[in-house]
């Protein structure tokens, strides 16, 4: 055999084979290269869409945060309002109650210093009486000077 010859059938095997490889064997690679391709075009378009969402996510949260910040702010402002409200208002109801205290106490000293007076008064007739009695050596009628022990009353 010749060289040429070899040459010519080593030529027709291997356009037989070229022709075997585009017809069975380059048609499911090149399907599955271009499904790799589309898998990864998706995944970097999902990556992509959720790298928007996380950010957008994000954003929320920023804005739930100072809204709740704000929220929290405003609520403790008010509590502290309500609470000094209520602080007056226990402060005005106690000196309410210390004045009406205060004036019930000098309402019963004046009471008792009335009293006491009177009293006072009683035992100074009673005393003006029997000194007078020592001194005129006589007993003194009290129903009969009943006036003039009224005045002396009075007068002291």
């Amino acid at each position: 055999m010749s060289i040429n010859a070899t040459l010519f059938v080593q030529a027709i095997v291997f356009a037989i084979l070229v022709w075997f490889t585009m017809k069975f064997v380059w048609p499911p690679i090149a399907a599955a290269l271009d499904e790799r391709a589309k898998k990864i075009a998706d995944g970097l378009a999902a990556a992509d869409k959720a790298k928007s969402e996380l950010s957008s996510a994000n954003k929320r949260v920023e804005e739930e945060l100072t809204k709740s910040r704000n929220e929290t702010a405003a609520r403790l402002a008010d509590a502290e309002r309500r609470a000094q409200a209520i602080v007056e208002e226990a402060k005005g109801k106690a000196t309410e109650e210390g004045n009406k205290i205060v004036a019930a106490a000098k309402v019963e000293a004046d009471q008792q210093t009335v009293k006491a007076r009177e009293a006072l008064r009683e035992q100074v007739a009673a005393l003006a009486v029997k000194g007078a009695e020592q001194i005129l050596r006589k007993e003194v009628n009290a129903g009969v000077h009943a006036d003039l022990l009224n005045r002396l009353k009075t007068e002291l």
